[in-house]
């Protein structure tokens, strides 16, 4: 982890928190229907471009014979699994919602049912990511993902509105640009220290503390000598008086 996936995982924080914190109650959501086929169409064409960006950086990696995971792997598993884990959220609350409306009572453990899988599936790709990734990047950009996801898919699905209050809609449009500029300087920080001055200071301190330790270490090599002399003389002051002797 360096300094800019530190900022970038911070900004994605506080976004969500600014996410959670400009909601407000609302009415009766009522189920758009027509809306379902885009929304289904829109989530599937979005894991067809995720999971084919994941499969160009693995043959780039494979290409390349690195062993270590790009950070954008991590991302996009991340991203993968919060968009099955908002969907899963969506969906559930659409089952009840239609009981509501008047709709068959089956429509409800139908939901729950295609909810269960969309967080099964979820689960199986945050594992995967989980399972060479670093853990906090594959967790935040889930848990951005889900809470995105969640609120989008309410807007266009079941009629939710943005917040009314001004201060509640400042926050949440300020959180998704925090969660925006968090995952753009994940996805980039790689790129953004090669070309940055940010790097060379690292550097020069990395150089400075090790060029400190370094003379710390001669000084203490120096001084072993020292005590080699002394033990040598020693040695021969005592074994002087025996050579007269004999």
């Amino acid at each position: 982890m360096n300094v800019i996936d530190w900022i970038g995982i911070t900004l994605a924080g506080i976004g969500t928190i600014g996410v959670g914190a400009g909601g407000e109650e609302q009415e009766a959501s009522s189920v758009s229907i027509f809306q379902l086929p885009w929304l289904a169409f829109l989530v599937a064409l979005l894991f067809v471009v995720l999971n084919g960006w994941l499969r160009v950086y693995r043959h780039q990696r494979r290409a390349h014979e690195m062993m270590d995971y790009e950070v954008v792997e991590e991302i996009i598993y991340g991203l993968e699994s919060g968009i099955l884990f908002g969907m899963a959220s969506v969906i559930s609350k659409m089952g009840f919602v239609f009981l509501e409306q008047g709709f068959s009572r089956m429509l409800v453990p139908i939901c729950v049912s295609i909810s269960i899988c969309c967080s099964a599936t979820g689960f199986y790709y945050q594992t995967q990511g989980l399972k060479h990734g670093r853990a906090i990047v594959v967790s935040t950009c889930a848990a951005v993902a889900s809470i995105v996801t969640g609120v989008l898919a309410g807007m266009l699905a079941l009629g939710e509105q943005l917040p009314s209050a001004p201060t509640a809609r400042f926050s949440l449009l300020l959180g998704w640009l925090f969660i925006v500029v968090g995952v753009i300087l994940l996805v980039s920080s790689t790129w953004l220290l090669r070309h940055l001055p940010l790097r060379r200071f690292i550097r020069i301190n990395v150089d400075r503390n090790f060029s400190l330790s370094r003379s710390g270490s001669l000084r203490l090599k120096d001084s072993n000598p020292t005590a080699v002399i002394h033990a040598a003389t020693l040695h021969h002051l005592i074994s002087s008086p025996s050579k007269e002797k004999a």
